[in-house]
C-alpha cells in the first residue's frame, strides 16, 4: 500500500516500538558491571554480552526482511515485541552467563523481526517526497531509544539492579499488545500471496551479504555500519571512558546521556524532513559524518561537565541526523522489495553493533583515548567514502544526459 501523505498514527505506534526495541540495547550498559560482578565475570563478558545482541540480529534480519513482504509488517513486528520481552525477563531472572547470553541472542532475534519490518512499514504508508519526514521520525525514535538506554537504566537501577529489566519487558508487552490491536497491516493478501508464491529463492544471510557488494546501494550499506560501529564503539565505553578519566558518577553519566539523546532525537524528529528537502540527503551525509568525528576528537581535550554535555549532545544529534538521511536514500533506492533492502540495511546495522562494542572494550583495555580516536577515524574514512560516491553518482547522471 501506497499513500501520498504519511499516516500519523501508525507511526507513532512504530516509533514507540523502535524506542523500545534499541532502548534494549543500550539499557545493559550502566548495570553491567554491578550485574557481572554477581557472575565473578570480567570486561570481555561484558563486551560479548553487548555484541551477542547484535550477531543474532545480523543472522536474522535478512530473514525477517523477507518474511515481512510474505507475511505483513504486522505479524513480523508483533512477534519481534513478544520475543524482546521474553528476552529481557530472561535478564532479569538470570542466575548464570548462560541465561545472559540466551538472553541476548533472543532479543537479537526480536529486533530483527521488527525493524526491517518497521522500516518497510515506513516506505508502504509515506511517497517519496515526505518519506524522509517518516524515517526522520521513525529514526528519532531509535536514535533516542539507542542512546538513552543507558540513561534509564542508570536510574532505574536505584529500585534494584534487576529493576530496569522488568520493566522493559513490561513496557514491551504493552507495545506489543498496542500493535496487536491498534497497528493496520498496509499490506494486501494479494501483495502477501504473490510475495509467498515467488519462484525468486532467496539466498542464505552469507549470500546474500556477498551479493550486496554488487548491489548499486553497496556505499549506503557500509556507511550504516560505519555509523553504527562509530555509535556503538561511543556508547559502549562511554560510561568507563568518563568515570575513569573524569571521575563522573552514574548520575552524570544518566545525565550526560539523556540530555544529549533528548536533544538529537527533537533535532531530528522536528528538522530532519526540512534539512533534508532543502539540503538533499548526500550533502547532509557528508557534512554530519565530519561533524561526528570532530565531537569524537573533542571529547579527548577536556573534563568539565557542561563542555562534555555539549559534546555529547552535538555528537548524538549529528549521528540522529545522519541515519534517517542515509536510510532515505537506501529506501528511494528499494524499488519494490522494501522488506529486503530494509534487512540487509538492519543486517549491517547488526555488524555495527557486533564490532563497535567488541573492539571499543578490547582497545580501551589497552589506552583509554584509543576507541575515540579509532572512531574518528573511521568517521572521517565514511566522509571520504561518501564524498567519492556522491560525485561518482553526479558523473554518471551527467553522463546518461549527455548520451
Amino acid at each position: 500500500m501506497s499513500a501520498s501523505t504519511m499516516q500519523r498514527g501508525p507511526l507513532v505506534v512504530l516509533m514507540i516500538n523502535m524506542f523500545i526495541a534499541m532502548l534494549g540495547i543500550g539499557l545493559i550498559i550502566p548495570v553491567l558491571p554491578e550485574f557481572l560482578k554477581h557472575f565473578n565475570a570480567g570486561g570481555a563478558t561484558a563486551g560479548y554480552l553487548v555484541s551477542a545482541f547484535g550477531l543474532t540480529q545480523f543472522i536474522f534480519s535478512p530473514i525477517a526482511g523477507e518474511w515481512s513482504d510474505k507475511l505483513g509488517r504486522k505479524k513480523l513486528i508483533v512477534a519481534g515485541l513478544a520475543l524482546f520481552s521474553i528476552s529481557n525477563l530472561l535478564f532479569a531472572v538470570a542466575d548464570g552467563l548462560g541465561m545472559l547470553y540466551l538472553s541476548r541472542f533472543v532479543g537479537g532475534i526480536g529486533a530483527a523481526a521488527m525493524i526491517p519490518s518497521m522500516m518497510a512499514y515506513v516506505a508502504d504508508v509515506t511517497n517519496e517526497e515526505n518519506r524522509g519526514k517518516g524515517m526522520g521520525m521513525l529514526g528519532a525514535a531509535m536514535s533516542l531509544g539507542f542512546v538513552i538506554g543507558p540513561g534509564i537504566g542508570g536510574f532505574l537501577a536505584e529500585l534494584g539492579i534487576r529493576a530496569p529489566f522488568y520493566v522493559s519487558a513490561g513496557v514491551g508487552v504493552v507495545a506489543m499488545l498496542i500493535s496487536l490491536f491498534v497497528l493496520p497491516e498496509t499490506l494486501s493478501e494479494a501483495h502477501r500471496r504473490q510475495a509467498r508464491s515467488s519462484q525468486v529463492k532467496r539466498e542464505n544471510i552469507f549470500r546474500q551479504f556477498a551479493q550486496s557488494f554488487r548491489a548499486p546501494y553497496l556505499v549506503l550499506l557500509v556507511l550504516i555500519f560505519t555509523l553504527t560501529f562509530g555509535l556503538a564503539n561511543f556508547e559502549a565505553i562511554f560510561p568507563l571512558f568518563v568515570d575513569q578519566k573524569y571521575g563522573f558518577n552514574a548520575r552524570d553519566i544518566s545525565i550526560l546521556i539523556t540530555v544529549g539523546a533528548l536533544i538529537g532525537a527533537v533535532i531530528q524528529a522536528v528538522l530532519i524532513g526540512k534539512l533534508l528537502n532543502k539540503f538533499g540527503e548526500k550533502l547532509m551525509i557528508n557534512l554530519t559524518f565530519l561533524l561526528s568525528a570532530a565531537c569524537l576528537v573533542l571529547m579527548l581535550l577536556s573534563g568539565n561537565f557542561w563542555y562534555v554535555l555539549g559534546v555529547t549532545m552535538l555528537f548524538f544529534t549529528f549521528t540522529s541526523i545522519l541515519r534517517p538521511a542515509i536510510n532515505t536514500l537506501l529506501s528511494k533506492m528499494a524499488g519494490e522489495e522494501q522488506g529486503f533492502v530494509a534487512g540487509m540495511n538492519n543486517a549491517y546495522m547488526s555488524l555495527g553493533n557486533i564490532f563497535g562494542p567488541a573492539v571499543a572494550g578490547i582497545l580501551f583495555d589497552v589506552h583509554i583515548n584509543i576507541p575515540y580516536v579509532l572512531g574518528a577515524v573511521i568517521l572521517v574514512a565514511s566522509f571520504g567514502i561518501s564524498s567519492r560516491w556522491g560525485r561518482k553518482d553526479l558523473r554518471s547522471k551527467a553522463g546518461s544526459q549527455a548520451a
